[in-house]
């Protein structure tokens, strides 16, 4: 079973050991790295709209790929089929 520590509760048990004021220094700069990892993992996620975005780019690189393609098999059609 694994025990939920809170900052206060952190704080708690600081405070008799370290003092007050090296207790709140700790317990802030504990809780403002963890806030900016919070704002890092966030930024990596994707959402629905990043993935809908995505799935529109590959349509449409796909679609100008096969039509080069296509155009490509046709030039080359036409060459040997003109001799």
């Amino acid at each position: 079973m694994t025990t939920t520590v809170t900052i206060t509760h952190l704080y708690q048990l600081l405070e008799p050991k370290i003092g007050k004021k090296e207790a709140e220094t700790l317990t802030t700069y504990i809780n403002e790295k963890i806030q900016e990892e919070i704002i890092s993992e966030t930024k990596l996620l994707a959402t629905k709209e990043d993935l809908a975005n995505t799935r529109a780019d590959m349509i449409k690189w796909m679609f100008i790929f096969w039509v080069g393609q296509l155009a490509a098999m046709f030039g080359l059609l036409y060459f040997f089929l003109k001799k």
